[in-house]
């Protein structure tokens, strides 16, 4: 075997895992730990191929996270992804971000210098303010961020994030695994959202007084939706396009695509629709369902 080269026997997986400062990596890290991982903090992406190298003489599970401390190195990551696919390794990245108040609210909380701030510092340079250097990081992961599967954990808390990666990382790789999530517009579109509808046109259970205190996976819910030829044509309307450009994300190579609808409070009409369409795409393979503000009042 030359050095250029991985052995015969494949990686049995790889997760990168990055993503904005305050975004919840170490969550995230834990969480593939927990799941039975071997996981790396910070590992510098120049060393990524001879570590895999390494790595494929063992049968384990790898987990690597990089970030912003490595900025220099970041774009040569972003073009290294294909080339290890090309030779067999089963790397997923996966980017963890983060609305910008979220992050400063943590930030906050935490009272911890952000990694861009304190390079700064350690440089003798000026600090930036530290929400320059929250936007000052994204454009260093732009790049990256671009090529991988988004989680937005704004509104999550750390035990549904750790739920979260770990329905990621148990779909089956390969394929495109297709999300779908429901999300109150009231706390904003998910930033991990590549399709986003709207159903707030449709008629809302929240009006009806029996109705109001259950949510869509509940069968009065179902059952009163259903009946509604608005939501019925809504459901058909998103199913036919989904059917209808799905190859083509799959052809385009995509790991996931995630689907969301948005109510005004996630909690009825989002929902049905959310589960109602894992339902009738069971049989593509990979689905996952998420219900960002009923999993974060769980």
């Amino acid at each position: 075997m030359s050095d250029d080269t991985f052995p015969a026997k494949p990686l049995r997986e790889v997760v990168l895992v990055s993503g904005t400062s305050g975004s919840g990596k170490s969550v995230a890290l834990h969480a593939l730990e927990d799941a039975g991982f071997f996981c790396v903090d910070n590992l510098p992406p120049e060393l990524l191929p001879q570590f895999l190298r390494l790595e494929a003489e063992r049968d384990r599970h790898v987990a690597i996270a990089v970030d912003v401390r490595t900025a220099g190195s970041l774009p040569r990551l972003v073009t290294m992804l294909p080339q290890l696919r090309s030779e067999g390794v089963a790397i997923r990245p996966l980017f963890l971000d983060a609305t910008t108040n979220t992050l400063l609210r943590r930030f906050s909380e935490t009272r911890r210098p952000h990694p861009l701030t304190k390079r700064a510092a350690d440089a003798g340079q000026p600090q930036p303010a530290l929400v320059e250097a929250i936007e000052i990081e994204r454009e260093l992961l732009a790049g990256l961020r671009e090529v991988s599967t988004v989680i937005d954990t704004s509104e999550l808390r750390p035990a549904v994030l750790r739920s979260w990666i770990r329905d990621l990382v148990g779909a089956r790789p390969g394929g495109l695994t297709l999300v779908f999530e429901s999300f109150a517009f009231k706390h904003g579109v998910p930033l991990d959202a590549d399709f986003v509808f709207d159903v707030r046109v449709l008629p809302n259970p929240y009006y009806i007084r029996e109705l109001r205190p259950l949510t869509g996976r509940d069968a009065p819910v179902a059952d009163y939706l259903h009946a509604q030829p608005e939501a019925t044509d809504m459901l058909e309307q998103i199913e036919a396009f989904l059917r209808r450009w799905l190859p083509a994300f799959e052809d385009d190579q995509r790991s996931y695509l995630t689907v969301a609808i948005g109510c005004t409070g996630g909690q009825h009409r989002s929902v049905y629709l959310v589960e109602t369409l894992a339902q009738r795409f069971a049989g593509h393979g990979a689905v996952l369902r998420r219900h960002r503000e009923l999993d974060a009042s769980a």
